[in-house]
């Protein structure tokens, strides 16, 4: 195998170094499956993206995603990791929309946003789609809680944007803050699921300018706990409008993730029910911290 260039990605970061770090690698079409799942388990971070093509087909850039342990359809941080290389390192342009062509389907990235801030990319995710509700029960003794810690004025369920979570509702941020998860009740809840991976959330924020806490578990893909993931809080933000957490149809919020694990994050999130149909947007910074050569 000869020398790939690959870029080291901050994603939903607060601050330089923290956020979800992603690392992006040129010339994935040249690698067979089995050369890219080894570079993802050595680099091991939650996700390593391969661009196979530097050019577009039928109006996308192809580009694959491996976890440590295996391909994903789709996945949030590296979706807007990738397309901010694709805009700065390979198109050369300022590009106002980058579509990529991921296994779920296409997904298109904008940069900027409503207000006209810089810096901040945009990804519409599919159509979300709904699955099993489970017993808080049997989710609090996954994440070694309390029953009356969950907020049972709404369900615990799988959501799906393109990669399904359990959603789960907390009543407060200290609960949030004390949830572990007992891996062999994790596992066995997810042996014959959807979903393999599970986000929590609770309405009080660590930061007041914020309005909701996540965190997010994921050890059937070996991650463990996820800084930021934008797939499952694009999941989060089609559950809070099919719920009407807040009493409405729409949201644009400020999520905030990591701070648990010392890698505090900031992802926006903005999602509006019309006609039966919810619309998802999530997005935040992403900004290149290193290049290399992989040997």
């Amino acid at each position: 195998m000869s020398e790939l260039i690959f870029y080291i990605v901050d994603v939903f970061a607060e601050e330089k170094y923290a956020g979800n770090q992603l690392a992006v690698f040129r010339g994935g079409g040249a690698l067979a499956d089995v050369e890219m799942q080894r570079i993802a388990r050595e680099i091991n971070f939650s996700e390593t993206t391969f661009i196979v093509s530097e050019t577009e087909r039928d109006g996308g850039f192809d580009v694959r995603i491996f976890t440590p342990r295996e391909e994903v359809p789709f996945a949030g941080h590296p979706t807007l990791g990738t397309a901010h290389i694709i805009r700065h390192e390979i198109m050369h342009i300022d590009a106002g929309k980058i579509i990529l062509n991921l296994k779920a389907g296409q997904i298109p990235v904008t940069f900027g946003n409503d207000d006209g801030e810089e810096n901040i990319y945009w990804m519409k995710q599919i159509e979300p789609v709904f699955g099993r509700q489970f017993r808080p029960d049997i989710i609090s003794a996954v994440l070694s809680l309390k029953q009356s810690e969950i907020d049972d004025r709404f369900t615990i369920e799988e959501v799906s944007t393109g990669l399904p979570h359990i959603i789960v509702p907390l009543r407060s941020l200290e609960s949030l803050k004390r949830a572990r998860v007992v891996k062999e009740k994790y596992f066995d809840l997810i042996e014959n699921n959807w979903a393999k991976a599970v986000a929590i959330f609770c309405p009080q924020p660590h930061k007041p300018e914020n309005n909701i806490s996540v965190r997010m578990f994921g050890d059937y893909y070996g991650v463990p706990e996820d800084p930021a993931t934008g797939s499952g809080n694009g999941c989060l933000a089609a559950y809070l409008v099919h719920h009407r957490y807040w009493g409405q149809n729409n949201i644009d919020i400020r999520a905030e993730q990591g701070y648990e694990i010392g890698r505090p994050s900031l992802l926006l999130l903005k999602a509006e029910e019309k006609n039966r149909k919810i619309d998802v947007r999530v997005g935040g910074k992403a900004i290149t911290v290193a290049k290399g050569e992989f040997v």
